[in-house]
C-alpha cells in the first residue's frame, strides 16, 4: 500500500516513505514530520481498521532521527549527522534487573552454580547486540554486574577484609577482572569456572545478504558457503567445529594436499552442495585453499 502511494523517485533514489518490519513491530520513515502525520499515519490506521486491527497509540510516536527511537531492543539515533545503533537504555535496565534478581534469589548458592545461572543471560544478551555499537555499553554492563557480585560476596563474609573477599571470588585473567570459581574434579584435575564478560565479545558488523542471492541456484553456492564460513568464525562453538575439520584432514587441503595455514587462507566446501540437499553439518564439509576451492567449483570437481 505504501509502495503504491509513495513510489520510488527514480533509479538510485529512495522513495519519500520507507518501511522496515519485523513480525508485528515496524518503523516507517518519511522526509518530513508533516508527511508522516497528515498522510502516512491516516493511511496505516485505515489499513489496519479494514482488517479489524488498531494502531497502538501508546507505542506509536513520530520523532526526528536526531532524537532517536527504540526498535527491537536497540536505540537508533543520529549524532551530528552520524547514525549510531546501540542497545537501548530500557533493554540494559531489563537485563540488569534480571541479573540482580538472580543474584538476590541465590544468596547462599555456590559460586559455580551462580555463574551457571548468570552466564546464559549475559552471553545471550551480548550476542544479540554484538553487531551494533555496543562496546561502551558492554563495559558499563560488566561494571554493574561486578558491583552486584561484590555486594553479594561482602554480604556472605561480613567479617572478612576486602582483600580476602577479592582473592576468594575474583581474579585477573587475560587482562580482565573476572568473577570465578577454582575447584578440583574427582580425578584431581584443576578446573576454573568464570563469569562471561560482555566486553570480551568482539563487535562484528552484520553483512546484509545480497537481494538477488538464491540458495537454490548453483551459481550462488560459493557465496552461501562463504557466508556460512564467516558465521562460523564469529561463533566460538563453530570455530571449534572448523578446527575439528582441519585436524581431521591433518591440516592439509583435500584437493592439492598442501598445508592449510593462516597465511594461505582457507575456504569451507560442502561435499554435497546445498542446492542438491547437502546439510551445513561438519560431516558434509572439508577445508580447501581459496584457489583450490575456486577450481573445484569452476570444474565441478568431486571432493
Amino acid at each position: 500500500m505504501l509502495r503504491e502511494r509513495f513510489p520510488q523517485l527514480g533509479h538510485g533514489r529512495s522513495s519519500l516513505v520507507n518501511m522496515v518490519r519485523y513480525a508485528d513491530d515496524f518503523i516507517i520513515t518519511g522526509r518530513t514530520k508533516e508527511l508522516l502525520e497528515s498522510e502516512v499515519k491516516p493511511l496505516v490506521t485505515d489499513f489496519f481498521k479494514t482488517r479489524g486491527l488498531e494502531l497502538s497509540q501508546e507505542k506509536t510516536r513520530i520523532t526526528h532521527i536526531e532524537e532517536g527511537f527504540d526498535f527491537l531492543g536497540q536505540n537508533v539515533r543520529k549524532y551530528n549527522g552520524k547514525l549510531l545503533i546501540r542497545p537501548s537504555s530500557k533493554g540494559v535496565r531489563s537485563l540488569l534487573d534480571k541479573v540482580r534478581g538472580i543474584i538476590k534469589s541465590n544468596k547462599q548458592a555456590k559460586t559455580g552454580n551462580l555463574i551457571a545461572l548468570l552466564n546464559p543471560v549475559v552471553r545471550g544478551w551480548a550476542y544479540y547486540h554484538r553487531h551494533v555499537a555496543s562496546s561502551s555499553t558492554f563495559s558499563k554492563v560488566d561494571s554493574a554486574v561486578f558491583d552486584c557480585l561484590w555486594r553479594w560476596a561482602r554480604r556472605r563474609h561480613r567479617n572478612k577484609s576486602s582483600g580476602w573477599i577479592y582473592k576468594k571470588y575474583f581474579e585477573r585473567l587475560d587482562g580482565r577482572f573476572v568473577f570465578r570459581e577454582r575447584a578440583r574434579d574427582e580425578d584431581g584435575t584443576s578446573r576454573i569456572t568464570k563469569l562471561f564478560r560482555a566486553d570480551s565479545l568482539p563487535i562484528i558488523r552484520h553483512v546484509k545478504i545480497r537481494g538477488d542471492a538464491n540458495p537454490y541456484d548453483p551459481q550462488w553456492e560459493i557465496y552461501f558457503e562463504r557466508r556460512l564460513d564467516l558465521k562460523m568464525v564469529a561463533n566460538p562453538k563453530r570455530r571449534q567445529q572448523l578446527l575439528r575439520v582441519w585436524m581431521s584432514q591433518g591440516g592439509l587441503c583435500t584437493e592439492c594436499g598442501h598445508k592449510i595455514t593462516r597465511t594461505t587462507g582457507w575456504r569451507s566446501h560442502k561435499v554435497v552442495w546445498r542446492v542438491y540437499g547437502g546439510s551445513d553439518s561438519i560431516s558434509n564439509r572439508v577445508l580447501l585453499h581459496p584457489s583450490c576451492h575456486n577450481k573445484v567449483h569452476e570444474r565441478e570437481l568431486t571432493v
